[in-house]
């Protein structure tokens, strides 16, 4: 049985942003698990603080900012979606948002493959990340961060990981690289997830115990 339930909304779509308040998803993974020497790291804070300011307000709070690079890549999506099938022979499934069924967590595949037992991940990289990623085949440590966040809520064996790029000549357009579930260290990055999520659950219920004082008492408790 699946772990999860799908919310048939176009992404960047307002049913799509309603569908992901409160929830950690794939794109913020990388915060989620940031890490410096000392204290918590700035990015893994602020992303704990929106997710409980949507869960207390049940209103998104990220930025619905798109920079011309994002611009392109969106505008390219069709084009690298048959340019993937066309170089791997694998029809990729589009779907709106996955939901946890019982988890302030979810995702946003770009494509999957067979029942969710391979999912897609399509980048229409700007050419100086392109050609290092068909130079190296590194995925980028954001990037992976995602693939792993994507492989736990699925339960998927695999990630391709697709790069493309139609500025450059035919031959070095493409690049995809498959990341193996049993490679993703999934248990490790569910620890991870579950300990953060069990953080912003605690701050949660701690404003809302305060929303539930006494005005008299709020004001001798925030003072």
């Amino acid at each position: 049985m699946r772990a999860f339930t799908i919310i048939d909304a176009p992404q960047r779509s307002d049913a799509w942003f309603a569908a992901r308040v409160g929830r950690l998803t794939g794109s913020c993974a990388g915060e989620m698990l940031a890490k410096i020497a000392k204290g918590e790291a700035a990015g893994r804070r602020n992303l704990r603080l929106r997710l409980v300011l949507e869960q207390v307000t049940g209103r998104p709070q990220e930025s619905s900012f798109v920079s011309p690079a994002m611009a392109t890549g969106v505008e390219r999506e069709d084009a690298a979606f048959a340019a993937f099938e066309s170089l791997t022979g694998n029809l990729a499934v589009r779907t709106g948002f996955l939901a946890h069924n019982t988890l302030k967590a979810g995702c946003s595949l770009d494509g999957h493959m067979g029942d969710f037992d391979t999912l897609l991940s399509i980048k229409c990289r700007q050419p100086a990340g392109h050609l290092d990623f068909i130079k190296s085949g590194v995925i980028p440590t954001a990037a992976m961060a995602q693939i792993r966040h994507e492989l736990w809520i699925t339960g998927a064996s695999a990630h391709e990981y697709f790069s493309w790029n139609p500025d450059f000549p035919p031959s070095l357009q493409s690049r995809v690289v498959t990341v193996k579930r049993a490679d993703a260290d999934i248990p490790a990055y569910e620890q991870a997830a579950m300990t953060f999520l069990e953080e912003v659950r605690a701050e949660v219920l701690a404003v809302c115990t305060l929303s539930d004082l006494p005005s008299v008492l709020k004001e001798a408790v925030t003072a």
